[in-house]
């Protein structure tokens, strides 16, 4: 076994973060209407440990990470845009 596999032994799969926060994703894009859109948060938070993780051992999953982090600031752009909508227009009724 050379040293570099030894020094980095997730740089041969995916990174684990970054699955989960693919997961948290897609399940917070299914439930954008209901209850499931905090997921977005532990997209956010799982994509970027994920990144930080690869780019320190090395591995795959880069590209699900950095589409883990986008869908999950636009679902938090978009939830913040409906608060702030659903108040201004409470305000004006």
């Amino acid at each position: 076994m050379s040293a570099a596999a030894a020094a980095s032994p997730a740089a041969t799969g995916y990174n684990r973060m970054a699955i989960v926060a693919v997961v948290s994703a897609v399940v917070a894009v299914v439930g954008f209407l209901g209850t499931f859109t905090v997921l977005a948060v532990f997209a956010v938070g799982a994509g970027h440990v994920a990144l930080n993780q690869i780019n320190r051992d090395g591995g795959q999953g880069r590209q699900l990470a950095r589409a883990s982090l986008a869908v999950g600031y636009a679902i938090g752009i978009f939830g913040l845009l409906f608060t702030v909508l659903t108040v201004l227009g409470g305000f004006y009724n």
